[in-house]
C-alpha cells in the first residue's frame, strides 16, 4: 500500500478543502464575466469601473440577496461597502431598482444611520459660521419642523443602525427650525458617518449620489430630503430641486 508524506498529506487536504467549498452562482458568475470580454454579467454593469469593488463585496458574501418588490435583506450592508459606487455598480450584483422612473431620481434615496455619541454644542458652534469663516467644505441649512417631518412615509428610505420610528406629533409652534450640515463634495457613507462624527452631529444621512448631511440636535429624525451638496450634484437634479421648492 502506498503512504502519502507530509506534502502530499497537505496537498490531499487542500484539495478535499476547494472541494467542499461552495461559491455563491453571484460569485462565480461575476468573475467569469471578467475573464471573458465577450460576456455580459449584467445589462448596465461597468466592469471597468466596478470590477474590484464588486469582486470584494461578493467574496465577502454582503450582496448576496435578491430584491422582490422592493424588498431588500441585504441592500443595507451592499450599499455600505460599494459606498458611493453604489448608484452605478448596483446592476453588477442584480440589485438596482427595475423602474427606470425611479433610478433617474435615485440620488434622493438615502440611508439614515444614528451616531453614538452627539455633542450638540459642538454642533450648533460649527452650523452657525458664517460663510468664508470656514474653510473645512460644510455649509448649514435649515428647514421648518414640519417639513422635516412630512418625510415619515418615504418610500425609498433605508434606515441602518438602531434607532427609533419619528411620529409626528401636533406642532403648536411652527417657527423651529431644524438645522443640517452638508459637506460640499462627495463623499462615501463610510466617511459621511466619520464626518458626521466630528462635527457632533446626532446622525448622518448619505444619499446614494454621495451627498453627505449632518443632522442637528434641534431635528426630530430625519434631517432635509434634499440632496444638495454642493459640489455633488447634476445640473438636471438642481434644477429640479428649485422647481420643487418653489412649489411648496
Amino acid at each position: 500500500m502506498k503512504s502519502w508524506g507530509p506534502t502530499e498529506d497537505v496537498r490531499g487536504a487542500a484539495h478535499l478543502t476547494v472541494q467542499k467549498r461552495k461559491w455563491h452562482p453571484g460569485v462565480l458568475l461575476f468573475i467569469s464575466a471578467l475573464l471573458c470580454s465577450t460576456v455580459t454579467l449584467v445589462t448596465g454593469c461597468n466592469k471597468a469601473l466596478c470590477a474590484s469593488d464588486v469582486s470584494k463585496c461578493l467574496l465577502q458574501e454582503l450582496c448576496q440577496c435578491q430584491a422582490i418588490e422592493g424588498n431588500c435583506s441585504c441592500c443595507p450592508e451592499c450599499m455600505l461597502c460599494m459606498g458611493n459606487l453604489w448608484d452605478q455598480c448596483c446592476d453588477c450584483v442584480g440589485l438596482c431598482s427595475k423602474n427606470k422612473e425611479s433610478r433617474k431620481h435615485s440620488a434622493r434615496r438615502s440611508s439614515l444611520e444614528e451616531l453614538p455619541v452627539p455633542v450638540p454644542s459642538l454642533f450648533r458652534a460649527v452650523s452657525s459660521m458664517q460663510e468664508g469663516e470656514s474653510a473645512l467644505g460644510w455649509t448649514s441649512h435649515s428647514l421648518p419642523i414640519r417639513e422635516e417631518l412630512a418625510q415619515s412615509t418615504h418610500m425609498d428610505h433605508i434606515l441602518l443602525g438602531a434607532h427609533s420610528v419619528v411620529t409626528a406629533s401636533p406642532l403648536t409652534n411652527t417657527s423651529d427650525f431644524c438645522t443640517v450640515l452638508y459637506f460640499n463634495s462627495c463623499m462615501s457613507m463610510r466617511r459621511c458617518h466619520q464626518s458626521c462624527e466630528s462635527v457632533g452631529s446626532t446622525k448622518y444621512r448619505w444619499f446614494h449620489n454621495g451627498c453627505c448631511q449632518c443632522v442637528g440636535p434641534d431635528c426630530h429624525g430625519y434631517g432635509s430630503k434634499e440632496p444638495i451638496c454642493r459640489q455633488c450634484q447634476t445640473k438636471e437634479m438642481m434644477s429640479e430641486g428649485k422647481r420643487e421648492r418653489a412649489t411648496v
